[in-house]
C-alpha cells in the first residue's frame, strides 16, 4: 500500500527500471468535469502495489516513471486518458490484452474476468464493480478486487504473445497498441465539440456558429466549477439557444428548461456569446456537417460491409476491427477510381488494406458479385463470386 510521498519515491524507481508493469485505475467520473483518480494498481513479476491518490498530493513522478517502461493493461484507453488529462503524459510502450484478444477471435470487448477465466482458469470475484472508491480505509474485499484486476495481466500477456506469434498477428497487435501510446488520441478537439450536440446536423451555418460559441462557454464554466458540462446547460438547452440566438436576456424565458437561477448566472454570458457568433463574417462560420449519404450510397456501404464481414469472419476477426464504417462511407462519398486513391480514401494500415482493398474494388467495379451458398442445406454463407 502506497499512501505517502516517501513510499512513492522507491516505487517510481522500481517502475522505471522494470521491464514491464501492469496497470489499472479506479476513478469516479459522474459528478466532475474530469474523472477523479481514486486508486492506481500496479503489478510486477512478484507482487502488486496499490497507490492511494487521495493521500498523495503529487503523482506526477509516477506518471513520468510509467513512460520509461512497457505498460500492460486491459481496455487501457480509459486509464491512459486519465493520465493524459491529469499529467499530460501517457506511456509510450503499451500492450492492451483486450486488443490482443480481439485479434485472436475473442471479439472486441471481452471482459477482463472472461479473459482471465479462459487463459488462466481463474474466476474473478467482481463484487466491487460499483464500489465507492472514495471511501477510506479500503475494505479487505476492495483490496482483493484491486489486486485481482492487475495480478493476472503479465502472465496473460505472455500467453497472448505466444498465440499471436503462432497466428502471425503479433505485428498487427503491436501496431494497434502503439496507437494507444499517442497522447493526441486522448485530447478532445474542442473546435468540433459542438457537433456532438443532438440536432447539430440540421442547423444552418449561422446557427452552428452560435452553437459553437455556446458549447465553448458551457465548457469554460464546467471546467471552472469542476462539474460535467450538462450540469451547466443540458444539450437540448444549448441546441435551443443556438436556434433561437437571443439578442436580449429577456428572451431566455422562452426556454422552459433554462430556469431562473441559470438565467441569472449565465444570461449575460449567453447573450454575449451569441452576439460574438452573430458578428462573424460568413467565411468564418463553421461548415455544415456532411449530409447523409442518401439511399443509393448507403446501400453501397451496406454491400461493402457484407464483404468486409465475410473477410473478417474468414480471419476470425471482428468486422469493426478490420474496417471502420467511416472508411466505407468515405469510399461511397468520394468514389475513388484508381487503387492509389482508393487506399488513400480508406485510411487503413497496410495489413488491413492487403486484406480488403482488392475484394472491395472488384465488387465496386462490377468484376465480382455477392452470392449466397448453402441456404438449402441450412448453412447460408455469403461469398464474393467472380
Amino acid at each position: 500500500m502506497i499512501a505517502s510521498a516517501d513510499a512513492l519515491a522507491p516505487l517510481c524507481t522500481r517502475v522505471r527500471t522494470a521491464t514491464r508493469v501492469a496497470i489499472d485505475t479506479e476513478f469516479h467520473a459522474e459528478r466532475t468535469y474530469s474523472p477523479r483518480l481514486m486508486v492506481v494498481q500496479l503489478a510486477f513479476e512478484d507482487g502488486v502495489a496499490i497507490v492511494d491518490p487521495l493521500a498523495i498530493a503529487d503523482l506526477d513522478p509516477l506518471a513520468q516513471a510509467l513512460t520509461q517502461t512497457e505498460v500492460v493493461g486491459h481496455a487501457l484507453s480509459s486509464d491512459l486518458k486519465i493520465l493524459a488529462d491529469r499529467f499530460d503524459v501517457v506511456p509510450h510502450r503499451v500492450f492492451d490484452t483486450q486488443v490482443a484478444a480481439a485479434f485472436l477471435g475473442y471479439g472486441v470487448q471481452i471482459s477482463l474476468a472472461d479473459l482471465v477465466h479462459d487463459l488462466r482458469g481463474v474466476r474473478l470475484a467482481k463484487s466491487q464493480t460499483v464500489s465507492d472508491w472514495g471511501t477510506r480505509p479500503l475494505s479487505p474485499r476492495q483490496i482483493e478486487y484491486l489486486v485481482d484486476d492487475v495480478a493476472h495481466l503479465l502472465p496473460m500477456q505472455e500467453a497472448l504473445l505466444e498465440r499471436l506469434a503462432a497466428a502471425g498477428r503479433l505485428e498487427w497487435v503491436r501496431e494497434e497498441c502503439a496507437a494507444l501510446g499517442d497522447i493526441e488520441r486522448y485530447r478532445i478537439d474542442e473546435r468540433r465539440a459542438y457537433l456532438r450536440i443532438p440536432g447539430a446536423t440540421r442547423m444552418n451555418r449561422r446557427e452552428l456558429g452560435a452553437l459553437r460559441a455556446l458549447v465553448r462557454l458551457r465548457d469554460q464554466y464546467a471546467r471552472r466549477r469542476d462539474v460535467p458540462p450538462r450540469y451547466i446547460l443540458p444539450d437540448d438547452v444549448v441546441a435551443g439557444l443556438a436556434t433561437m440566438r437571443p439578442k436580449h436576456e429577456d428572451e431566455l424565458v422562452q426556454l422552459r428548461r433554462l430556469d431562473a437561477g441559470a438565467r441569472r448566472q449565465l444570461g449575460a454570458a449567453i447573450v454575449e456569446a451569441v452576439a460574438e457568433a452573430e458578428a462573424l463574417e460568413e467565411d468564418a462560420l463553421p461548415e455544415r456537417p456532411k449530409r447523409p449519404l442518401g439511399m443509393a450510397r448507403d446501400t453501397l456501404v451496406s454491400l461493402m460491409s457484407i464483404v468486409v464481414g465475410e473477410i473478417a469472419r474468414a480471419h476470425d476477426l471482428a468486422p469493426s476491427l478490420l474496417v471502420p464504417r467511416a472508411a466505407l462511407e468515405r469510399i461511397s462519398r468520394e468514389l475513388p477510381s484508381d487503387p492509389k486513391a482508393f487506399a488513400e480514401a480508406m485510411e487503413l494500415s497496410p495489413w488491413r488494406l492487403e486484406l480488403v482493398a482488392e475484394p472491395l474494388q472488384r465488387l465496386l467495379r462490377g468484376e465480382a458479385s455477392l452470392g449466397v451458398e448453402g441456404y438449402a442445406q441450412g448453412d447460408p454463407n455469403i461469398r464474393l463470386q467472380p
